[in-house]
């Protein structure tokens, strides 16, 4: 077996199970592998053969053997963004646009393969998750093509789309008086005293390594290297770690020349603590209450944010936060210049770029990637107020041309 556990603490190394925490000192643990062995097995010319999907890297991946469902999960477009460039006073910027992966419009999908493929070879039948949407969607879909029973809690005052986006799934849909920080706790209470693999609690290591693939495919479609810098929005901050682990172990396997991208961590202002940690220079997350529109990065306690922050700092990063007017901004400002729709997280990427830009971090004559990470039609009621209304005219020739005529003026 060339997959086993170790506390990211301590490091310790544990058998493979349903658990999230290493027993010795309840640091967080994450899956290694043998990179000798993988190395000795395959190279990256076979990894590019085979069919297309987040499973072609399954030796860098937590499941022993790959499922037999999910196989369209992944291998989103790497988008070059020359307007929105421009418009950033940058030359060379990609978008990693997870806004079309499927089956549910988030690079969400990408993680819950992975955890349900594990649940099912740990022997789980019911799975769950607690969400702010975008997991939710995804556990409620892709359960029903792995033929498990789905229990998906989230906090109340979710966006509607998010919510039917699960209910249309047939799965029980539970919410949780609070916000997401309540229903994390209550799903891990929940996963000591029920059979159900949670795949952001019981199951997070073999989760977490979804991500991975995210930066996997940077890589690989940039001719097999790593950018020079990632803008990632943060929630509960691993997401960011995952991509830059992902060029890590391509560099580790000779797959790639060098890793030396920076990380930019990317927050709402209205639920900062990691960007918050970072600015107080400690890394230490003290827990915020969340007041954003961005509620799928609104996590007040994120379980992975000590070590987004460290990271962001290890690697010349820098973490910062922006405003919900700045969100909004920074989503039309991407739909206006690429035609690209995302979602309130995305606004937080590209808001956070530009002051990034502005600032001076990033460069013109650098490769930089966006990480966008859902669609917009999830968080249309973002901009339901934003925006001017349709035209009205009548079936009359006259009324148009003056609309025509006054815009070309």
């Amino acid at each position: 077996m060339s997959r086993k556990m170790r506390c990211r603490s301590c490091g310790q190394d544990e058998a493979i199970v349903a658990r999230s925490y290493c027993e010795d000192c309840f640091g967080p643990l994450e899956i290694v592998y043998d990179y000798d062995a993988i190395r000795a097995r395959v190279d990256r010319d076979a990894i590019a053969a085979r069919p297309r999907g987040v499973f072609r890297f399954a030796e860098l991946l937590p499941v022993e053997e790959v499922p037999s469902f999910s196989h369209e999960v992944g291998e989103t477009p790497l988008m070059p963004a020359p307007r929105l460039a421009k418009a950033l006073g940058l030359t060379d910027v990609f978008l990693k646009n997870d806004a079309v992966n499927a089956p549910t419009l988030s690079f969400k999908d990408r993680v819950v393969a992975m955890a349900l493929g594990k649940a099912k070879e740990l022997g789980f039948d019911k799975v769950g998750c607690a969400s702010t949407g975008n997991l939710a969607n995804s556990v409620a879909a892709q359960s029903r093509r792995a033929d498990l029973e789905a229990y998906i809690l989230i906090p109340t005052g979710l966006e509607a789309a998010k919510i039917l986006g699960s209910a249309v799934y047939n799965t029980t849909l539970v919410e949780v008086e609070g916000v997401y920080d309540d229903v994390n706790r209550l799903c891990a209470q929940l996963a000591d005293q029920l059979p159900i693999g949670f795949v952001n609690v019981n199951l997070r290591p073999y989760y977490a390594e979804g991500s991975k693939t995210f930066g996997f495919e940077i890589a690989e479609s940039l001719g097999w290297r790593a950018p020079d810098a990632v803008v990632c929005p943060m929630a509960g901050g691993s997401l960011i770690g995952k991509i830059h682990k992902a060029f890590s172990e391509l560099e580790t396997l000779g797959w790639i020349a060098s890793n030396g991208a920076r990380m930019y961590g990317a927050q709402a202002a209205g639920c900062q603590p990691i960007v918050d940690a970072f600015e107080r220079g400690d890394d230490e997350i003290l827990p915020a209450k969340p007041d954003t529109i961005a509620k799928s990065l609104a996590i007040g306690n994120p379980a992975d944010g000590y070590f987004a922050s460290k990271l962001i700092r290890e690697t010349g990063g820098v973490a910062t936060g922006v405003s919900d007017d700045a969100i909004v901004d920074g989503m039309r400002l991407l739909a206006d210049t690429e035609g690209v729709f995302a979602e309130t997280a995305g606004g937080v990427t590209v808001g956070v770029a530009k002051e990034l830009a502005a600032k001076g971090h990033l460069k013109a004559g650098e490769t930089v990637v966006l990480a966008i990470t859902g669609n917009g039609l999830k968080t249309s009621d973002a901009l339901a107020t934003q925006l001017p209304p349709p035209k009205h005219i009548k079936a009359r020739t006259d009324e148009f041309v003056a609309i025509f005529e006054g815009a070309a003026s």
